[in-house]
């Protein structure tokens, strides 16, 4: 089915206009499979369940958008998905851009505004980083608009480069293995964070995004992003892709492939049950053979 990406019968609106050119089909072809692979892998899909599409004007999420309604246009998405842009009263917001466009390309939509900027500015330090407490007052907004519209599931933005850097985040300041899941369950249990970019590159959106003119907001209009450990960390990766062209991609194979027998995890994996057994003489050892795993 992916074989006709470019016949021109199956145009959703998102992609009136897209380039004809071979490799922007390419993009495309790789982006919609990316995306199919990450929604397969994780069980991300309930049929006839609704989705919280959640759209800030970046890149990423234009990318998002795109492709699901790919995915729906072509039958291989049976859900809804309702566009949702949050306006968090960020000075300068462009607070048109977005309703015009998602009307624009007949996206269902929801524009909700909460002056949390206000809230974030008035509790931390001038000088100081707002993400952390921005991120949670507009994961709570979300997760109330996703329930007052019947959602299953808060569908987010994040890519890969998103998921790599988060890991390294979590290794070098938080003491941790972990990074963002493609599909988490919600403290309370009713609804899905869902993340259907974690397998593609950041640079595979950017090239989207702006192949398509897309009308993209800068993510910086709060004034808080410089000096950020994730941007130290960003350019870490940066380094050693130039150096190394392709690590980024053998990093994230491996947080695909972990052994806990192989970690130091005691609560993950029976340490203390592990004992030694003749009859196993010459056969390799580890988690994947037989050796009890908690979960």
């Amino acid at each position: 089915m992916l074989d006709d990406i470019d016949a021109p019968d199956d145009i959703h609106p998102l992609f009136a206009g897209a380039p004809k050119s071979t490799e922007f089909r390419k993009l495309r072809k790789r982006l919609v499979q990316d995306v199919r692979e990450a929604i397969d892998s994780y069980g991300m899909i309930e049929p006839g369940t609704r989705w919280l599409v959640c759209l800030s004007g970046g890149k990423d999420s234009y990318t998002l958008l795109a492709i699901l309604h790919e995915l729906q246009w072509r039958g291989l998405l049976p859900v809804d998905l309702l566009a949702c842009n949050l306006d968090q009263g960020q000075p300068g917001f462009p607070a048109t851009v977005l309703p015009e466009f998602l009307a624009r390309m007949n996206v269902p939509h929801r524009i909700e505004y909460q002056d949390t900027y206000s809230v974030v500015t008035s509790k931390i330090p001038e000088g100081k980083t707002y993400c952390s407490l921005c991120s949670r007052l507009r994961r709570g907004n979300l997760y109330r608009i996703a329930r007052e519209e019947g959602c299953s599931a808060v569908v987010l933005g994040h890519h890969r480069d998103d998921i790599l850097e988060t890991f390294f985040l979590n290794l070098f300041h938080g003491g941790r293995l972990a990074t963002m899941p493609p599909k988490l369950l919600n403290e309370e249990g009713d609804l899905f964070v869902l993340r259907p970019l974690a397998h593609v590159a950041e640079a595979d959106c950017d090239r989207f995004a702006r192949a398509m003119n897309y009308p993209i907001i800068p993510c910086d209009l709060c004034g808080s992003q410089e000096g950020l450990q994730r941007v130290q960390v960003k350019a870490l990766l940066d380094d050693w892709e130039r150096r190394s062209p392709g690590r980024r991609q053998k990093m994230f194979r491996a947080l695909t492939t972990v052994r806990p027998s192989h970690l130091l995890d005691p609560d993950l994996f029976d340490f203390l049950s592990l004992a030694r057994n003749p009859e196993r003489k010459g056969k390799p050892d580890g988690d994947r053979d037989g050796i009890p795993t908690l979960r």
